[in-house]
């Protein structure tokens, strides 16, 4: 953990205008609750401001703040100005769905301070999106990028999904292809999921659909690596890749560095000195709460020795950093099993570290439970 590195600030924005049949994040449809919400959250934060020092990124996530008026957003920016510390080079991202997108409103949010959108296209075909839920087509998807651009905006992230059924590589190249048009800075390549409790979840338990199987996806995986870092891209995360390692998501960073994070708002995750807390799953509750002067706090765990050790070595290896051979040294059973993964291509060793190769991304959440005993 390194809590000499400024800190993040999540701000979980639960509305949406609509559920994604794919999406197993915590959100609720209507507007009636924004208002009680806003004024909570902004509550929530000053419980919290004087117990933590400067930060360097601030992240409004969801569900979906784009559905929040620019008089919301403006307010709510304002008042997280006033509780907390920020640096001036603070990277100040909005998760925003291309429907929520026109050039008049995002010059206002840059002069707001917004200084990194991510845009929610997951496709640009059409038969993809109706499939997945999602309310745009790909016109509105490449005109929200435009709008997004005329703006000014010099950082834009794009999200996109693959691994749907049936879907072929030519039919994902033709997604990657349009994107590129727009030089995005960042793009996350989401392998779809089905989740349990989700609209998808409960057709595919149905037998309504057959997922794409794990040599299909496999194959997807390891064009999308070869084919973005060809057109310039750092293969920096699993699924992420940045145009330069200075694009590279500072906030989303800090999560795989065990970096302090506060995160506000119902369902947010906070992590501080070997502390993991997280907020309950109601917005009605959420208010409450705060209302009655209490922290909204869930549940909470402080982790071990031993905890942190497995949590080093499962986020540094879905990193291209990796993590310190240190970290295995005094362990026959480690370095044995890295010799191993590195015979087989998972891994390779750079100096005093460790990192995943291509196809050792693929296979990164079994690589710890083989290298520690």
């Amino acid at each position: 953990m390194n809590n000499a590195s400024p800190s993040g600030l999540y701000v979980h924005v639960p509305f949406c205008k609509g559920k994604c049949r794919y999406c197993d994040f915590f959100s609720v449809t209507g507007n009636e609750l924004v208002e009680p919400w806003l004024h909570a959250v902004c509550r929530e934060a000053s419980l919290f401001a004087e117990e933590w020092g400067e930060m360097d990124s601030l992240y409004l996530g969801g569900g979906t703040p784009s559905v929040l008026s620019d008089e919301q957003l403006a307010y709510l920016l304002d008042r997280l100005r006033l509780q907390f510390r920020f640096s001036a080079d603070t990277e100040t991202t909005i998760e925003m769905n291309p429907d929520d997108v026109d050039t008049p409103r995002m010059r206002r949010l840059r002069r707001m301070g917004f200084n990194r959108v991510s845009l929610g296209v997951q496709s640009f075909r059409e038969v993809e999106l109706a499939w997945l839920g999602r309310r745009h087509d790909g016109g509105r998807a490449r005109s929200a990028i435009e709008a997004v651009r005329s703006a000014g905006f010099d950082n834009l992230a794009l999200d996109l999904m693959y691994g749907l059924p049936g879907q072929t590589r030519g039919a994902w190249e033709q997604n990657l292809r349009l994107a590129l048009q727009f030089r995005p800075e960042h793009l996350s390549c989401y392998m779809l999921t089905v989740e349990e409790g989700t609209p998808l979840g409960r057709i595919h338990a149905l037998g309504r659909f057959q997922p794409l199987g794990e040599e299909e996806v496999s194959d997807l995986f390891l064009f999308t690596s070869r084919f973005l870092e060809e057109e310039g891209y750092l293969h920096y995360e699993v699924s992420n890749f940045a145009r330069g390692a200075q694009r590279i998501s500072r906030h989303n960073g800090k999560y795989w560095s065990h970096i302090p994070c506060l995160g506000l708002g119902p369902s947010a995750h906070s992590y501080r000195a070997k502390v993991r807390w997280w907020n309950v799953r109601s917005v009605g509750e959420y208010c409450r709460k705060i209302a009655s002067g209490e922290r909204p706090t869930a549940g909470s765990e402080e982790l071990d020795r031993e905890q942190l050790k497995l949590e080093a070595v499962y986020l540094g290896l879905r990193t291209g950093g990796g993590i310190p051979l240190a970290l295995l040294e005094n362990q026959p059973h480690s370095l044995g099993a890295l010799d191993r993964l590195v015979r087989e291509g998972f891994l390779r060793r750079d100096g005093d570290r460790i990192l995943p190769t291509r196809r050792g991304y693929l296979v990164s959440d079994r690589l710890p439970l083989e290298l520690l005993p």
